[in-house]
């Protein structure tokens, strides 16, 4: 090679190398941080891909909460804010489309914090948010062909929750609102029913908006939640209450019904109600506000007023009082200054404790009460926490109330709590009151705990007694404690969760009810009270209401109760169960009336129609065939006591 192409060459080597250096320092010296910067701007982001959810069903598999494939349109939280309006003028044209109000939309699509109420979106920011599930076929087109009007707007063919009872055992079932709302079974067995998310990496920009998607992994379906609950036993109590309320002008009511043996609910009736599918695609700050999400029967929490007295009655033989010995029961018993009551005044006469339950006579309790308080005695609240009373029954449901079992301790407590208020309210009474006789009565109240309140008198043992003066209980803790009356004495758990099954059919685990305790009664004592409260729908205070009833088929015993309420009508109450089928049913009726009227009427209405599914499913006509299609329900026993 000549010397001159030797010389080219090196010099196109050498230029080449110039070169290199040259953009090798322009990159890491001269550029350097801002493409330091622009690194640092690029992030991984990990988007959580939902499962299929488990359904629920009830012990039959009936659906309670499934899933339906539907369109749904979806708007993407990021890409909106990231318009110049922050996305308005595209929710405003959506809501159009949609039939809704901007500000609605607007709701559904902003993301929780601290300092934003609900209703907000609890999910990713990166995930689609539903603002309207279910549209129609137009609707849809009309969307997805006019993507230049609605950027960050999606219709899309996803699941969506569907609970095909509507409003029935809607407390119970709860709700699914974006990735952390829950409520009900849906919240207590989400890890169930929720399945394992899949996974979808992203790169997104500083700005947040998202470049490219880096890796997939497909989610993972959940398992389905088989309950306890008998969906057509539910209806036949929603059907109940909802007559028993209208009757009786109550404001909210419940009804329990569940396996006295086992401790397992067969239905869970709440009203007010509502459809839990309103969360499908979102609620307003205004529906939010209107949903009647308490759980009346788990969370609700009233006087039990005479259905209190089966514990008050096991409280009596624990402190040596005879069962069968004869008490008086006059019009009136006094204690300190005041005189307490029976119901209407009556003056019963002579009776065993079986008639003090049997025609609820207060002041024999009354006449207990003042004695073992004057004794220093506590066995009345003793054996009411032992009844399960005054702590959270444990049931596979969450936010429990615990009701409240008064004492000298807690009496104090609270006054010293709440004696501020008292002195301040005696100074200044209740101007803001129109009932003018009501805030005069408060106002003494205060006066009195301002002076000299928070002892534990013979009148706040009285009231006690008989389910009054500051007791209170759930629904489902009254009928837990009846259904142990009923079973022998065995306090359980309750579970409305049966077993979790795996989407081949397989059963992962069965949920068995545990026991939480005994009840502190003998057999003996037991016996006794199974035997009084027998009579009660027959001879005692729930016989009209129960005039009539088949006992030869359903052996119902039950307890009927009318707990006052200052300023409010009476809270009605009827606690029952029965041999076979080996059922408690509690109903509660707030501001209903008498328990006789309201409440024993409504339960009567739940057995008859137990009733008549057994003899449903017993009468299978076959052709030719004379034999006896009785079933189990319908075989025929004399006593309370063939369980």
């Amino acid at each position: 090679m000549s010397s001159a192409r030797l010389f080219v060459l090196r010099l196109v080597v050498t230029a080449m190398v110039l070169t290199l250096v040259g953009r090798l320092w322009f990159l890491q010296v001269v550029s350097g941080a801002e493409y330091a910067r622009a690194a640092d701007d690029v992030r991984i982001r990990t988007v959580s891909l939902p499962p299929v959810r488990g359904q629920i069903v009830d012990v039959a598999g009936r659906p309670l909460a499934t899933n339906r494939t539907r369109p749904v349109v979806t708007v993407d939280a990021v890409a909106l804010a990231h318009q110049p309006d922050g996305g308005r003028a595209v929710l405003t044209r959506l809501g159009k489309v949609l039939g809704q109000p901007y500000q609605q939309i607007a709701e559904k699509v902003r993301l929780c914090g601290p300092r934003v109420p609900q209703p907000c979106w609890q999910g990713s920011p990166y995930e689609p948010i539903p603002v309207a599930e279910g549209v129609t076929v137009p609707v849809a087109l009309q969307i997805s062909e006019r993507q230049q009007d609605f950027p960050s707007v999606r219709t899309e063919l996803r699941p969506v929750r569907v609970y095909p009872f509507g409003a029935a055992a809607a407390h119970t079932l709860g709700y699914v609102q974006g990735a952390k709302g829950r409520a009900g079974l849906e919240g207590g067995y989400d890890r169930e029913l929720a399945g394992r998310p899949g996974k979808r990496e992203v790169a997104v920009d500083n700005t947040g908006r998202v470049t490219r998607t880096l890796r997939q992994d497909p989610p993972v379906p959940g398992e389905t939640l088989v309950t306890s609950i008998d969906s057509r036993i539910q209806g036949i109590a929603e059907q109940a209450l909802d007559r028993a309320l209208a009757g009786s002008g109550g404001t909210s009511g419940a009804a329990v019904v569940m396996e006295s043996a086992t401790g397992r609910l067969v239905a869970l009736a709440g009203l007010p109600a509502y459809d839990p599918a309103v969360w499908t695609d979102g609620v307003t700050a205004r529906e939010y506000k209107r949903l009647p999400l308490l759980s009346q029967a788990v969370q609700g929490q009233w006087a039990p007023g005479s259905t209190w007295k089966v514990a008050s009655v096991a409280a009596a033989a624990t402190a040596g009082y005879g069962l069968g010995a004869f008490y008086d029961c006059p019009s009136g018993y006094t204690v300190g200054n005041r005189v307490f009551r029976n119901f209407a005044s009556a003056d019963l006469g002579l009776m065993t404790m079986h008639g003090a339950l049997v025609e609820s006579c207060d002041t024999i309790f009354y006449r207990l009460a003042d004695e073992l308080w004057q004794r220093g005695s506590e066995v009345l609240q003793e054996t009411a926490r032992e009844f399960g009373f005054g702590k959270p029954t444990g049931v596979d449901l969450p936010g429990e109330a615990a009701g409240a079992v008064p004492d000298p301790a807690s009496k104090k407590a609270l006054w010293q709590a709440t004696r501020a208020e008292s002195c301040r309210r005696a100074v200044k009474g209740y101007p803001e009151m129109a009932d003018r006789g009501r805030a005069a009565y408060l106002t003494a109240i205060a006066k009195e705990n301002c002076h000299g309140g928070g002892v534990w008198r013979g009148g706040d043992a009285a009231n006690f007694s008989i389910g009054q003066g500051g007791v209170l209980v759930t629904p489902l803790q009254l009928a837990r404690a009846y259904a142990a009356i009923a079973n022998g004495g065995t306090l359980h758990s309750p579970r409305v969760g049966h077993k979790i099954v795996r989407p081949d059919g397989t059963t992962v685990r069965t949920i068995t009810p545990p026991v939480a305790g005994r009840l502190p009664a003998s057999a003996d004592t037991l016996r006794f009270i199974r035997n009084a409260l027998s009579q009660v729908p027959r001879k005692g205070t729930a016989e009209g209401a129960f005039d009539g009833f088949p006992f030869g088929k359903i052996a119902v015993a039950g307890k009927t109760g009318t707990a006052e309420s200052f300023g409010r009508r009476d809270t009605s109450w009827f606690a029952s169960f029965a041999p076979d089928p080996g059922y408690t049913v509690v109903v509660m009726l707030s501001e209903g009336g008498r328990g006789a009227e309201g409440a024993a009427p409504a339960a009567r209405d739940i057995w008859e129609g137990i009733l008549s599914l057994a003899e449903r499913r017993a009468f299978r006509p076959e052709s030719g065939s004379s034999r006896d299609q009785r079933g189990p329900s319908e075989r025929d026993h004399s006593t309370q006591e063939r369980r």
